[in-house]
């Protein structure tokens, strides 16, 4: 199991603006999670001028029962970020449950 450096809150649904754009609202599913959220960075170069780019990226490690799926927010509890799921994976083990890697995409901060 992963070490939780933070707790966070899984949220879901979208509403529609007045100018009929979908919009996020914020429906709390669970609060008070425990989970290991990691940021980490890698070095790119483009592909016609050769300019290093870095990418960041997101990683979060629930338990294994977190109902999160993709398109859901999760909320850093600790720093406010949301961040929105681009992909959930459980890797299969007979033995011992093992916990659900979310790939995420930062968005900002809670307002």
């Amino acid at each position: 199991m992963n070490l939780a450096t933070t707790t966070v809150s899984i949220l879901r649904g979208t509403t529609e603006d007045e100018f009929g754009d979908e919009a996020d609202t914020a429906t709390t599913l669970a609060v008070g999670i425990p989970a290991s959220l990691i940021e980490a960075t890698r070095t790119a170069m483009e592909p016609v001028s050769g300019t290093p780019r870095i990418i960041r990226t997101h990683v979060c490690r629930l338990p294994p029962a977190v109902d999160v799926t993709e398109n859901d927010r999760i909320k850093d509890e600790q720093t406010n970020e949301i961040y929105i799921v681009v992909a959930v994976t459980k890797n299969s083990n007979p033995v011992l449950a093992q916990p659900l890697r979310a790939d995420l995409k930062r968005t900002g901060r809670a307002a």
